[in-house]
């Protein structure tokens, strides 16, 4: 996958994407990332990317023109999705990374300031997403996220493929409790099951487990989630 990046500040990413697995995933040509300074697509001597909003009001609004002429000079396919991060889009979420890591390429526009010319949205953007009901100084750290979730979800990049088969919101509920070594820590014992090596009172138990804590944390989950006639009963008598 390529990856390209329209942002004010491409500094802010030389931390995430030179650490830990991003950073593996493009020594191993798994996934690649441009950034694409769109103040250096603006024509005049102060590089203007912004501008007070028409009918007036608090703050400036991202130009339309640099936006534009960024995502023109970049080579793509047509179905490339070009997405907008903003507070209005739609809201991301582990159905939606796994839907955009079936794409060879994405293109990702950092929104800032009060907000963007909205005939970027109308035009240019394929898809406006947004990482939470809450607003940020800027797109950078929305970016971040949905590139983050999205790229572990392809081939290779984790170091086992059934690595994020069992992550929270992947089968609809949240994931189970997961223990390591000691055996015993301050008194506090790993269960019993984990330990028994029967694989098949493993599995149930960490279905039982994930029904029981997404009922605790999380209960609008499970009413989204595919549960057998035993499960939606363990639910029914837990609650």
């Amino acid at each position: 996958m390529h990856i390209d990046i329209l942002t004010l500040f491409p500094p802010m990413f030389q931390g995430v994407f030179s650490q830990g697995i991003f950073k593996r995933a493009i020594d191993q040509k798994l996934v690649s990332v441009s950034l694409h300074n769109i103040r250096d697509y603006t024509h005049d001597k102060h590089h203007t990317v912004d501008d007070y909003p028409y009918g007036g009001g608090a703050g400036m609004v991202l130009k339309p023109e640099p936006i534009f002429e960024a995502v023109e000079s970049i080579n793509r396919e047509s179905a490339t999705p070009v997405i907008l991060l903003t507070p209005q889009g739609r809201l991301f979420c582990q159905q939606i990374a796994q839907e955009l890591s079936g794409y060879s390429q994405l293109i990702l526009i950092c929104g800032h300031y009060e907000g963007v010319d909205e005939r970027v949205s109308e035009h240019l953007a394929t898809d406006e997403i947004s990482i939470g009901d809450y607003v940020l100084s800027g797109g950078e750290l929305a970016a971040m996220v949905v590139v983050d979730a999205v790229v572990r979800l392809l081939p290779g990049v984790l170091g086992s493929a059934a690595s994020p088969l069992d992550d929270s919101h992947v089968t609809g509920l949240l994931e189970y409790p997961q223990y390591t070594r000691p055996t015993i820590y301050r008194e506090w014992p790993v269960p019993e099951v984990l330990l028994s090596g029967n694989h098949a009172q493993i599995a149930n138990w960490r279905r039982e487990q994930a029904i029981q804590r997404t009922l605790k944390r999380r209960p609008e989950l499970l009413d989204k989630a595919e549960l057998s006639s035993e499960e939606k009963s363990l639910v029914d008598k837990l609650r």
